[in-house]
């Protein structure tokens, strides 16, 4: 397994070459990230005590922001040298954000490895074209794309080379904002496995040929067309999107999101500041955001961040939180002895490069107090490996004001308990607030690494929701010791889930919960009234015992306010096996031909 430095790519020269300026010039080259006076600017951690000084806002954002403009020489060197040390480094500490100034860049080639993400900086992706790809191949694992994890790309325009993009992804992986003048394949050369993914707010204006892939959610976008499905592909407000049609061929679509506001974003202002651009709340959204001139919302300047560096104590973001900053988590590994607490209502907390937060000492990563409006999005979470109780919690227990307004965002915010190293977690995001959007999870106990085992990387529970109204896009969470979700919220809705039962499960007592057989991977609370969801799939593969059985993947209350569209579960080769979907409906798996049980309703 290739391990690579959280250094910049190329020695200390790197900040000055990758933007061919001259050699006195700022990593920015241009970008201005203002401070509150020129006598403070943030060049990183300070090793004072974090009460004895006043923090200020913007500044630097180190040496693994990667900024480019169209006249910057070696683009194409500079990434493949990032590829080269990223494409199979799965649990290596390297991360990257690569940006792109407005403009038009031509015959690019970005592939994308692990921990990178690549971005354009205009305020609408058609701002930054670039005639070439970004590319997601498998060429490092042989042709099988599904360890793809944890990269993106958001908020440019391509013109493939040959036509048609390459976006082989597993989970973690968002595609946003894109647009694609041209097709977007989401297989691996070689048409090996693929298990995705995620795209939103861009618009494909080809074909998009999933071919292998077993599953994906497109929401918010526009489509020339679809090419297929193989199990679970699920669309909400997707001009273009093929009809409803599960379970042959198995299309879940709904013609609008009921709820949906985008990702915050970073873009270049006139005079090339920087700023972070907030969009706002849409309902029964459809299409994309920023089709018909500049988008809807409202932005901040740089200097209204905390531009936080790796080596920055816990104590430091809460004081910039306290003083009213956000924060802007450059690309790095954060080691944290207290919780970050976001107490301010509209705060935002946003991640470049997968910069990756891991608790010491049992601790919880972050806590969100019940305000309105606060937006998490872009960060990777590493349990440790003392037990940490919860992870991530949005909203405090019994939570209970009315967020409907400003909701609390939650996007692209990935949690992972073992693979790196060992790491424990009883549960790993609880949501008690109110009207909480989850845009896009990926919660993982890992399966492979280091640090695994049934006990070695002990994990019950994935994700907790107790608040009433909370809204799930996009939630991918897997291989939990117990159940991988549980939602004891009323009004709850989830569009799109895809899970897999723990694979290491050592026998039946293992897994057995009470008279049942296995814990479900999607389990609705027995006192809630009302909760949907809709294109749902739970997938069994038990590499130590082959003959466990999992009474189902799905459980709920019986009555007429639950409802479920289009569930199903698989055996994947017959290693263990689902009695029911839900409940005790739907037919059992059996074999070893990895097909299928669904369920088109329920009740």
């Amino acid at each position: 397994m290739h391990s690579s430095s959280p250094e910049s790519v190329t020695p200390a020269v790197a900040r000055r070459a990758v933007l061919g300026a001259a050699a006195a010039a700022p990593l920015l080259a241009g970008l201005a990230a203002p401070q509150a006076s020129a006598s403070t600017r943030a060049t990183g951690p300070s090793t004072a005590p974090a009460k004895s000084r006043r923090l200020r806002g913007g500044g630097d954002l180190g040496p693994n922001v990667l900024v480019f403009d169209p006249s910057t020489p070696g683009i194409q060197a500079k990434l493949d040298e990032v590829f080269a040390r990223q494409e199979s480094a799965q649990f290596g500490t390297g991360r990257y954000a690569l940006l792109f100034k407005p403009g038009t860049y031509q015959g690019l080639n970005a592939q994308l490895g692990f921990y990178t993400s690549i971005a354009g900086l205009g305020l609408s992706p058609d701002d930054t074209t670039i005639h070439g790809d970004v590319t997601v191949d498998a060429g490092w694992f042989g042709g099988n794309a599904t360890q793809n994890f944890w990269r993106s790309a958001e908020n440019l325009a391509l013109y493939p080379a040959n036509g048609t993009n390459r976006w082989a992804v597993a989970q973690a992986a968002p595609f946003r904002r894109m647009h694609v003048h041209g097709g977007l394949d989401l297989e691996p050369t070689g048409y090996g496995w693929a298990s995705g993914g995620y795209i939103a707010d861009s618009r494909i204006e080809g074909q998009v040929g999933p071919y292998s892939q077993q599953q994906w959610y497109t929401r918010d976008s526009a489509i020339g067309s679809w090419l297929n499905g193989v199990w679970n592909m699920v669309f909400s407000g997707v001009e273009g999107a093929p009809a409803q049609s599960f379970p042959n061929p198995p299309y879940t679509t709904l013609d609008s999101t009921p709820v949906s506001r985008e990702k915050p974003f970073l873009y270049a202002d006139r005079g090339d500041e920087l700023r972070v651009f907030l969009p706002q709340k849409r309902v029964n959204a459809r299409g994309v955001t920023w089709g018909n001139g500049t988008p809807r919302g409202t932005s901040l300047p740089l200097s209204r961040f905390y531009v936080a560096r790796p080596g920055v104590t816990a104590a430091t973001l809460n004081q910039a939180l306290a003083q009213g900053l956000h924060l802007l988590l450059t690309p790095g590994i954060y080691h944290l002895d207290e919780p970050i607490c976001v107490h301010r209502p509209n705060t935002v907390v946003l991640g470049l490069g997968y910069a990756t937060l891991v608790p010491e000492g049992g601790t919880t990563v972050m806590k969100v107090a019940d305000v309105d409006g606060v937006r998490l999005a872009g960060f990777l979470i590493d349990a440790g490996p003392v037990n940490s109780p919860t992870l991530l919690e949005v909203g405090p227990r019994g939570a209970w004001r009315s967020h409907a307004a400003n909701p609390t965002t939650v996007q692209d915010v990935f949690v992972r308990i073992g693979g790196a190293g060992a790491g424990r977690a009883t549960t790993s995001m609880v949501i008690n607030s109110r009207h909480t959007i989850v845009d896009h999870t990926w919660i993982w106990r890992a399966d492979h690494g280091t640090g695994i085992g049934w006990d070695t990387n002990r994990a019950d529970y994935g994700l907790v929701v107790n608040g009433d109204d909370v809204l799930c896009t996009g939630l991918f969470v897997e291989h939990f010791n117990k159940y991988d979700v549980q939602w004891y919220g009323e009004r709850g809705r989830t569009v799109f889930f895809q899970n897999e039962k723990a694979y290491d499960a050592p026998d039946q007592a293992a897994v057995q919960n009470g008279q049942v057989k296995g814990y479900a991977a999607y389990k609705v609370g027995p006192d809630v009234a009302t909760h949907e969801g809709w294109g749902l799939g739970s997938y069994c593969y038990n590499n130590v015992d082959l003959t466990i059985v999992q009474h189902h993947g799905f459980e709920s209350p019986t009555r007429p306010g639950v409802r479920f569209h289009d569930l199903l579960v698989v055996s994947l080769g017959g290693n263990g096996q689902y009695e029911h979907v839900i409940n005790e409906a739907g037919t059992a798996t059996s074999g070893t031909s990895t097909v299928p049980s669904m369920v088109v309703s329920y009740p």
